[in-house]
């Protein structure tokens, strides 16, 4: 493109030098004619939009195009390897761990058991549900007074402010998704702390070469209760360390991406001798009651406590201050 630019201009100073020396005056319709020629050259490769991130941007995009094909597919492997994995404990719990619940323990750990464990099941099953059939949300289209703060290079349109990554977590269904991330994390720790005396037995009797030998059942029994412990421990680890990150996000009135832009906006203020204040954050309580939908104490249970489909405050587009300025629900 530069050297046709370069093949442009010297063109027109061969023109403009031929009409000098010849005293030619070239048509003004041939000077438009050359002009509108140059102007089309000139936008195939420059305009005032245009930088070296564009430019990197639309050089990787067949790598980004790979990549989101590639990630399209694993995310339904994704769904099929959380839905086997989760079944596969519930199984051991239902077929091999209640039994011994059931003849060993007392009734008031029975009962605790049982509550609990179904309590768990029961949140874990209908939050992660409603997560992946929830739509995000979407930003809108069609021309429209929402403020927006920049332009998705994916979808070249306005992105609203306080807008997610990707499109599987957004607005609607961001507490679904935490929900599910947070029980899933207490039911792992559940099956971690109450079958760690099982883990510890079943590993010393496979480990043990002198013991008589077990029966296949048995056999079976030990390795199942290992293969739960070993899992769900480290998903406790990996997912609760994921889960603890979105309550810090939570807690400060913040996304992802707006926590490294109030982290700069705080120091650069700072060298000034000011504060930065998050203008969505209304407190730590507060958050959390807008978060989870809380407008008077019941709702600790019937929202938070218990499975609820009610809607999050709001569009998602604009932020209205003034009903979260005040408190929600008296402390």
């Amino acid at each position: 493109m530069h050297h046709c630019s370069s093949a442009m201009y010297l063109l027109l100073r061969c023109l403009r030098g031929c009409s000098r020396h010849s005293r030619i005056r070239i048509p003004r319709r041939l000077k438009r004619l050359v002009s509108y020629i140059k102007l089309i050259f000139n936008s195939l490769y420059f305009n005032s939009l245009i930088n070296s991130e564009v430019v990197m941007d639309s050089i990787l995009e067949p790598v980004f195009w790979t990549v989101e094909v590639i990630t399209r597919w694993f995310g339904m492997v994704f769904v099929v390897l959380v839905v086997a994995l989760t079944s596969s404990v519930v199984f051991i719990a239902y077929f091999c761990l209640l039994p011994l619940v059931l003849h060993t323990y007392p009734p008031a750990w029975i009962f605790w058991h049982i509550c609990y464990g179904h309590w768990n099941l029961v949140m874990i099953v209908f939050h992660y549900y409603k997560a992946t059939n929830t739509p995000p949300g979407n930003p809108p289209k069609m021309k429209s007074d929402v403020p927006f703060v920049s332009v998705c290079k994916k979808c070249v349109i306005p992105k609203p402010a306080r807008t997610w990554l990707n499109n599987c977590v957004g607005h609607f269904n961001h507490r679904y998704f935490f929900s599910f991330c947070l029980y899933l994390t207490l039911g792992c720790l559940y099956c971690s702390v109450s079958g760690r005396y099982l883990f510890l037995d079943a590993y010393s009797a496979i480990d043990e070469i002198s013991q008589p030998p077990y029966t296949y059942k048995d056999r079976m029994f030990h390795k199942s209760v290992i293969y739960m412990w070993v899992l769900t421990s480290t998903v406790a680890v990996a997912l609760g360390a994921l889960t603890l990150w979105h309550a810090v996000l939570i807690t400060r009135g913040e996304t992802s991406i707006e926590r490294h832009i109030n982290n700069k906006e705080a120091k650069r203020m700072a060298k000034h001798g000011k504060v930065y204040r998050n203008p969505f954050s209304y407190g730590k309580l507060n958050n959390w009651k807008v978060f989870f939908g809380v407008e008077k104490r019941s709702h600790w249970l019937t929202r938070v406590l218990l499975p609820s489909g009610h809607a999050p405050y709001g569009d998602g587009l604009t932020w209205d201050v003034y009903p979260l300025k005040k408190d929600i629900m008296p402390v």
